[in-house]
């Protein structure tokens, strides 16, 4: 097959670019290239991969980015909760109507069209797991602006025939991911000895999905799946936030007193939950467990300073200064 990947230089992308690549199919990536999208990501693939730099929301740049594919795989969003609040202009413009124009893209050629989206357009789940059935309830600009596109999709799928289907993951962690998110943030600051800020008292709970399996879950859902339908892929663990850190503290060898308490985030859910038995009745399992996973993404950042050093020290030491009101200290700076 040749496959295109939008938002395939980003950190779930990027691990499918390589995955399909290794499978013997020909890749073509389509993305922005944001401080999130690197081409550092997808080092080492060669002509495997076609890299085109735009924008999905650009009309004639998607038509001709679809031409001669098989399929659309659409990871292309903002997808950060804590930027969406401060920019939500952003995420409506690339996760809602960039989405439509994709889309209608692979429409026009006639392909299958995968939207990639999120546990969050749920909401909070305060028991049991939420189904396909489930009504969405999104709390942030992020999740509403993901809500719009899966509507988009069902409803192009439903009223068109387009051959289109979602899928929607619980939290995503492992190498390659952007040291704002949760897991590759504290990482990297208790390898520096830098505090590890905690939204609240930290115990809201996640369903953790290492990003291999997820990228599994894809394939599954492209291949097999059924337009007009949603698949959810959930993780095989629910931790809240503070036994994750825990864990990552004891692998980085440092104590609980760099945990530093901070504002929750407004709007913050409590807690994620995903039912995934449509998916495993397509022949979908997650394979990796929390602990493991978790040894080995601890493991990446530590022997790959040279990925993660570029954006520790750019702009995402100003936003993250901007945001917790506390600068970053350099790796085996003590905490000051």
């Amino acid at each position: 097959m040749t496959v295109l990947v939008a938002g395939g230089a980003g950190f779930i992308g990027s691990n499918y670019v390589r995955r399909r690549v290794g499978g013997g199919d020909a890749v073509r990536v389509l993305d922005k290239l944001t401080y999130a999208g690197r081409r550092e990501n997808l080092e080492g693939l060669g002509d495997a991969v076609e890299l085109i730099e735009g924008d999905i929301a650009e009309r004639d740049l998607a038509r001709g980015a679809v031409e001669g594919c098989d399929a659309v795989v659409n990871f292309a969003a903002e997808s950060h909760v804590d930027r969406s609040i401060e920019s939500p202009g952003e995420f409506i413009q690339t996760d809602v109507y960039g989405t439509y124009v994709l889309l209608e893209a692979a429409r026009d050629a006639g392909i299958r069209y995968l939207q990639i989206s999120t546990d969050e357009v749920y909401g909070d789940v305060e028991q049991g797991s939420a189904t396909e059935a489930s009504p969405l309830d999104p709390s942030s600009p992020y999740s509403a602006s993901k809500a719009g596109g899966d509507l988009i999709v069902g409803a192009f799928a439903r009223t068109y025939g387009a051959e289109a289907l979602i899928i929607r993951a619980s939290n995503n962690y492992g190498p390659a991911q952007h040291p704002e998110k949760l897991i590759p943030l504290c990482i990297l600051n208790a390898l520096a000895g830098d505090p590890l800020p905690v939204y609240g008292d930290g115990m809201q709970v996640r369903n953790w999905l290492f990003v291999e399996d997820f990228c599994a879950a894809i394939d599954v859902a492209l291949e097999r799946g059924q337009p007009g339908l949603v698949y959810n892929a959930g993780g095989p663990d629910e931790l809240p936030n503070m036994e994750v850190i825990r864990g990552i503290l004891e692998l980085c060898g440092r104590d609980e007193s760099l945990i530093e308490r901070v504002e929750d985030r407004p709007g913050h859910d409590r807690r994620y939950s995903l039912a995934s038995e449509r998916l495993i009745e397509l022949g979908w399992s997650a394979e990796v467990g929390f602990a493991d996973g978790l040894e080995r993404t601890v493991s990446w950042y530590r022997d790959n300073e040279s990925w993660w050093g570029p954006i520790r020290s750019g702009e995402y030491r100003e936003y993250y200064e901007r945001h917790y009101g506390r600068s970053l200290g350099a790796p085996g700076e003590a905490p000051g």
